[in-house]
Order: structure tokens, then C-alpha cells, then sequence
């Protein structure tokens, strides 16, 4: 299947102003879980399944995106929910704004666009089809 197995993803990264703020948010909220600490520099966090690790970290060397100016169709984060509405909801209540309304899509997927407290777009979406 892969002529390369040497180039597994292994993380994604996000420069935040608040690195342990962020993490912790998502760990509180979005069912994620500390694999890897590096105090006072990075923190990476993997989904339940393992399969996808999100690294935060907050280093002055580079700026921090105004996250709260990137169209959430340019970056988001995307988790896969049963109900999109109501984890949405529950999102709102622990400090999440709406980005884009709930809607569904022409391929029948549910989906809604938020913002963490930070500013990063999160999309909560119950696939019509799953890709897995």
C-alpha cells in the first residue's frame, strides 16, 4: 500500500499564547490526553485512538497566529461527534463561539464550525459516510 513507510504523520503543531491554558481546554473538552510532556516548552496530545497526536506549544521565536483572523475554512481542527449540535453546545458553555452555524452538507454529513477559547477553529462533524 505504501511505497514509503518511512513517512508515518506523526503531529501537528500549534503556536498559542497559552500553551497550558490550550492543552488543558482540550483535554477538559475535547477528549484528548497528554502522551508527552515537555515543561515549561511543549505538550502533545493524542485523540483516543492514538492515530492523530496535536502538539501545543508557546515559543517567542515564532509569532502566534491570529487565529481569531484565519477563516476557519484556511485551519481547523476537525473531530468526528455522534451529535454535532449538542457537543456544540457543550462547547458554548465551556467558553467556545459559534464561527459557522450547524449545517448539513450535498454529501449529507452534519457538521458545525466553532472557535476554542483561543481562537483556533474546531469543526465538530458526524460523517454520513465514514472515511474510516
Amino acid at each position: 500500500m505504501n511505497s514509503h513507510p518511512d513517512f508515518t504523520f506523526a503531529h501537528t503543531g500549534l503556536n498559542v499564547a497559552d500553551r497550558d491554558a490550550c492543552a488543558r481546554w482540550y483535554v477538559d473538552h475535547l477528549n484528548l490526553s497528554v502522551v508527552r510532556s515537555v515543561p515549561g516548552n511543549m505538550i502533545f496530545l493524542a485523540d483516543p485512538t492514538g492515530r492523530v497526536v496535536l502538539e501545543i506549544y508557546s515559543n517567542p521565536v515564532a509569532p502566534v497566529l491570529d487565529f481569531d483572523d484565519i477563516h476557519f475554512l484556511s485551519l481547523h481542527l476537525a473531530f468526528l461527534v455522534e451529535d454535532p449540535a449538542k457537543k456544540a453546545d457543550e462547547l458554548i458553555a465551556a467558553g467556545a463561539t459559534v464561527a459557522e452555524d450547524y449545517k448539513v452538507t450535498d454529501a449529507g454529513d452534519r457538521m458545525i464550525m466553532l472557535r476554542d477559547p483561543f481562537g483556533v477553529c474546531v469543526q465538530l462533524i458526524k460523517r454520513q459516510d465514514p472515511m474510516f
